[in-house]
């Protein structure tokens, strides 16, 4: 695995202390079927540095703010968590980014929190859940967001929820569900023609776009069927989303990634602290040891910086000095994800 730290990670969460307390008021202790992990900017980059991570784009996973009844205090939650993130990379400039959480379904306040985090905040872009109590991107009367994000050219970081019907039972919603969230926006933002109608929006979807390049002629065939465009019109449209590879880049997902998606659309993620650091090397394994050293280039960091600037412009890190025993144990934590990820590939028999 790739120790140097040049990756970018655009799939990096972060619960802090004010988050994780909002949600145990509520009563809620996990998400998408995972318990809420321990997570601080210090975990943070000591997980960055075994993955080889040298810059991480913090979001807030679900349930963002959508667990709050109250528009007024899921705005004011979200400005909160807003602020936190910019000072916390004000302190770590050269190692975190972040996607500002917003109130949705509040399109409104929604619109008005954008604005204020990516001209006055210094936001990298915006989170948005794939369904927010129930409606999904791409529905009738989310067009106020879209023209602010438009105007300031936003990338849109589309992270999965909770299907909006109970889990079945034996399959946390996190293993497959979320997949199918992450699909259902990508085809409804698709069919409502927002990505044509916004051109200036850049949308990240997580985990490799869930079920979208697998099952994009069919889909594209069914919208056609349905509006009366031109299914390669559609193929198009959905080729032009941007595609993270957090607990994606295993050999049978990630060719069919890299096929489909458009060249420097597809980035590195690799969902910690949700997924734990040995997914991630797991993963990140499929990405080293499956592509040529170009491709490899360009979705650990070229293909961010293109979608970021300001990254491409900030002054590394210096590398940071871990104890000697830490050291080791990296060392023998990389080794031993090597080793596994060899051992579990089916045969070809």
């Amino acid at each position: 695995m790739t120790t140097a730290r040049r990756r970018i990670d655009v799939h990096q969460h972060l619960v802090p202390p004010l988050y994780r307390d909002a949600l145990a008021k509520a009563g809620i202790v996990e998400a998408g079927g995972r318990a809420l992990p321990d997570w601080s900017p210090e975990a943070a980059l000591e997980a960055m540095d075994l993955l080889g991570t040298e810059t991480a784009v913090l979001s807030v996973s679900t349930p963002g703010t959508g667990f709050l009844t109250d528009p007024d205090e899921a705005a004011g939650l979200a400005r909160r968590l807003n602020d936190h993130c910019a000072a916390l990379t004000a302190e770590h400039p050269a190692r975190f980014g972040w996607f500002a959480t917003l109130p949705m379904p509040d399109v409104a306040a929604s619109a008005r929190e954008a604005e204020r985090a990516l001209t006055r905040l210094g936001a990298d872009g915006v989170t948005l859940l794939a369904n927010n109590q129930g409606v999904y991107l791409g529905a009738e009367g989310q067009d106020a967001l879209w023209r602010v994000l438009d105007e300031h050219g936003g990338v849109v970081f589309v992270h999965p929820a909770d299907l909006p019907a109970p889990a079945v039972e034996g399959i946390p919603p996190f293993a497959a569900d979320f997949l199918l969230d992450t699909t259902r926006a990508a085809y409804l933002l698709v069919r409502g023609g927002v990505p044509r109608r916004y051109p200036n929006i850049r949308f990240v979807l997580s985990h490799g776009g869930g079920f979208l390049p697998y099952a994009s002629h069919r889909m594209a065939v069914a919208i056609a069927a349905d509006i009366g465009r031109s299914p390669r019109d559609i193929l198009e449209d959905f080729r032009g989303f941007y595609f993270d590879t957090a607990l994606s880049s295993s050999p049978a997902a990630l060719p069919t990634l890299l096929a489909f998606a458009r060249p420097g659309h597809v980035l590195f993620g690799s969902d910690w602290p949700f997924a734990p650091a040995a997914a991630g090397q797991y993963f990140a394994n499929g990405l080293d040891d499956g592509v040529d050293p170009g491709t490899l280039a360009a979705v650990n960091r070229t293909n961010a910086e293109a979608l970021f600037p300001r990254l491409a412009q900030v002054a590394p890190a210096p590398a940071p000095s871990r104890p000697l025993p830490v050291r080791l144990r990296q060392s023998a934590q990389r080794a031993g994800a090597r080793l596994f990820f060899k051992i579990v590939q089916p045969g070809t028999e």
